[in-house]
């Protein structure tokens, strides 16, 4: 009795374990503060189409703000590990027929997250990064090709 006793103990240990370890996994994800003040300022209402398009600026504060609040789900360089999606299939023309059609994609997934059946697959970001800092990512984004 004390052997199943010790053993239950040592499965419940390494269960817990392995959860909480699961649990750290990502690290902080308080999403990081993304300062786009050398941006043309956009306003109120929400862009359709990225106002930011090859704007070297705004591939750098891209870069870094994708590399703080993107990277440890969609993977460095937006490179995914095959978990979430592969970000660079949004400049694929086979996936979305178009660059504004794209655009509108991003902006929906980022702006809402994703729900599914209640679980949060991604957090909506909405009301915690600005549209500049979006249009931002997504202009980094668009400089990272899908070559599979």
């Amino acid at each position: 009795m004390k052997t199943a006793t010790t053993l239950t103990a040592i499965v419940s240990l390494l269960a817990s374990l392995f959860y909480s370890a699961g649990l750290m996994a990502h690290g902080d994800v308080t999403p990081q503060a993304v300062n786009t003040e050398t941006l043309p300022q956009l306003g109120e209402e929400w862009r359709e189409e990225n106002p930011y398009r090859g704007n070297a600026e705004a591939i750098r504060i891209g870069s870094s703000a994708y590399n703080q609040n993107c990277a440890r789900c969609h993977g460095l360089e937006v490179v995914s590990g095959g978990i979430t999606p592969d970000l660079r299939k949004l400049n694929d023309e086979n996936e979305f027929g178009s660059a504004a059609e794209a655009d509108e994609w991003f902006m929906m997934r980022v702006r809402n997250g994703a729900v599914v059946d209640g679980r949060v697959y991604m957090p909506p970001f909405e009301g915690i990064l600005s549209q500049e800092a979006m249009w931002a990512i997504r202009s980094y984004i668009d400089t990272r090709k899908y070559d599979e």
